[in-house]
């Protein structure tokens, strides 16, 4: 489950829970992989509608998550296969379960309420915390190696293109004057001296958000993991009219949400070729089916039971 931050949500209300299950279609016979698990409440929706046979392979960095998505996930006994572990590896951990395509994906990006409400994390400025920001805590590049280290030319490029902040410049201009920062409060109350509020969301929101990013790869991650997802995927069955095997994705802001959508328009289109070229020489054949062409949002009863709802995009693609 995921969110951004300066959102606290109870952690078992899986956004946009019951358009995912149908969207995914679970079957008794069907193998699902859930790259993002959190704290499984997705997958346990996946496996009581798959009833009795279904499985689900389960994926995340964060052993808090898993640990608890194990507990969650217990009673469905063997059919719930979790591993700590990227969701670019999802090929390898389905071939070690032996399974060569699946059934259904779901993707959903960003950091769960876990980590927000989990202060050592320091994924939020709710909460003073050490300026950490790892999905895992064996990666090397905290996010205050980030603010301490970069030259200030590179903190603001960073804020900038991953944050989408204007004011960037100035920001990077008062870590670097203030440098070292070590905490989330501090960071957060220096953004907040130099630029003020300006709207309704903290004005740390996106520096917050930009170093988050880059600390975790997470756009970089999201490139890779969607050509490997679709590869995975069941083709469908002409003969029987089976379908092919379905793609889910969450995002919660655009720069997520726009690769996503370029990857769908684009596999779903046979040729790339420039439109006045009259003959086709990519050679380039469509992959996927968009099963919706513009993003499915939360209801307004949803975004009130459940704020983390109210950024959510989903977009779904059917391999072809």
């Amino acid at each position: 489950m995921a969110s951004h931050p300066g959102e606290m949500d109870s952690p078992h209300l899986p956004v946009l829970y019951q358009t995912i299950i149908t969207a995914l279609r679970p079957k008794s016979t069907g193998r699902y992989i859930d790259g993002t698990l959190g704290a499984g409440g997705h997958s346990a929706g996946i496996l009581t509608e798959s009833t009795p046979d279904g499985e689900v392979l389960g994926l995340d960095l964060d052993p808090q998550a898993l640990a608890i998505a194990r507990e969650k996930l217990a009673a469905f006994g063997k059919r719930a296969h979790l591993v700590q572990a990227s969701y670019t590896t999802m090929k390898a951990e389905a071939a070690n379960l032996g399974w060569e395509t699946v059934d259904g994906i779901i993707l959903d990006f960003g950091v769960s309420s876990m980590q927000l409400d989990t202060p050592e994390r320091g994924f939020s400025f709710i909460h003073d915390g050490p300026l950490d920001m790892r999905f895992t805590p064996q990666a090397s590049l905290s996010a205050a190696d980030l603010v301490n280290s970069s030259p200030e030319a590179e903190l603001a490029d960073l804020i900038f293109r991953y944050g989408e902040e204007r004011l960037s410049r100035k920001i990077a201009r008062a870590i670097v004057v203030h440098r070292p920062i070590n905490t989330t409060k501090e960071l957060a109350d220096l953004i907040l001296k130099y630029i003020g509020k300006r709207e309704r969301i903290h004005p740390a929101t996106r520096t917050f958000q930009a170093l988050r990013i880059a600390v975790n790869g997470e756009l970089e991650s999201i490139e890779t993991v969607l050509p490997l997802a679709v590869s995975l995927l069941r083709s469908p069955d002409p003969k029987s009219g089976k379908p092919g095997g379905r793609l889910a994705v969450i995002s919660f802001h655009s720069l997520e949400d726009r690769l996503v959508k370029e990857y769908f328009r684009r596999e779903s289109t046979d040729c790339l070729c420039p439109p006045r070229q009259p003959v086709c020489t990519c050679g380039h054949q469509a992959s996927l089916i968009e099963v919706n062409r513009k993003p499915i949002e939360a209801s307004q009863e949803e975004m009130q039971a459940n704020s983390r709802a109210r950024s959510a995009k989903l977009r779904v693609a059917e391999k072809k």
